[in-house]
């Protein structure tokens, strides 16, 4: 809980940010558009986000797959660490927290954005009041759930030994059965939206992208051709992210080689 704590109090500072930051950007385009520059400047930094989503994404998946050594020592780690009264766990995860902060912080600004443009045309009052409550109601809804998926195999365990019959018991056996499964499709689910949004936003931007989505919305089923066309670009861009920042890394690191 106090790693979900600290993620869900970095998303309220992502929203103090966002939401002045949204409405800010939005007034500047719509007094640029007024003096006759049609300037974009809420699209190009939505793609800028949904890139990074897919390389998020990407990048998890290449962890992965290709770390799975790396991968297995940070669990016996964690478990250990859990199971040590005296570990401080956000002390311990702090760039994981980072990590979800950032990722937040992406999410959140997409939120954001498309919340605003429903109310576009309503007085900034208005649109102030609809992005807070939204902002308010993201935050506290998420990270609320998933304080509560966190919590939920303590509630198992205590039904399966405190439970009064054997009716709570079977249910708190069935709910520690349940939790793990649920907590992997909920990493697996995470995932798979990083790639649906973030190749959302750039298929969108990008029309012929963007025709080729449409066109596989017109084969029935279509919803699920098209989401599986932002998903499959989503992948394929990310992957190239991650390609083109390993590569650069690789360079820099053989650099500051040859400079020593």
């Amino acid at each position: 809980l106090p790693v979900v704590w600290a993620v869900a109090k970095g998303s309220a500072v992502n929203k103090v940010i966002l939401v002045p930051a949204a409405l800010a950007i939005a007034a500047l385009e719509a007094w640029l558009r007024g003096r006759g520059y049609n300037v974009p400047l809420i699209t190009p930094l939505m793609m800028i986000g949904g890139a990074f989503l897919c390389y998020e994404g990407a990048e998890k998946l290449a962890h992965k797959f290709l770390h799975k050594a790396e991968e297995a020592r940070h669990h016996a780690e964690l478990v250990q660490a859990v199971a040590d009264e005296s570990v401080d766990m956000v002390a311990f995860e702090k760039d994981k927290i980072k990590g979800a902060i950032r990722t937040d912080f992406i999410l959140s600004a997409e939120i954001i954005v498309i919340a605003l443009g429903t109310v576009a045309s309503q007085p900034f009052a208005k649109q102030l009041a609809v992005l807070v409550a939204i902002a308010i109601i993201v935050t506290v809804g998420v990270y609320g759930l998933v304080a509560g998926i966190v919590k939920l195999d303590d509630l198992g365990l205590r039904l399966a030994r405190e439970g009064a019959g054997r009716a709570s018991a079977a249910i708190g056996r069935g709910i520690l059965a349940f939790a793990p499964k649920l907590m992997k499709f909920l990493s697996v689910a995470g995932t798979a939206a990083m790639f649906l949004v973030g190749g959302g936003i750039l298929v969108h931007a990008i029309p012929p992208l963007y025709a080729m989505a449409k066109a596989a919305h017109g084969i029935p089923p279509g919803w699920l051709w098209e989401n599986l066309f932002y998903g499959v670009a989503g992948v394929v861009i990310g992957a190239a992210i991650v390609a083109v920042v390993n590569a650069v890394k690789r360079l820099r690191g053989k650099d500051v080689a040859a400079a020593h």
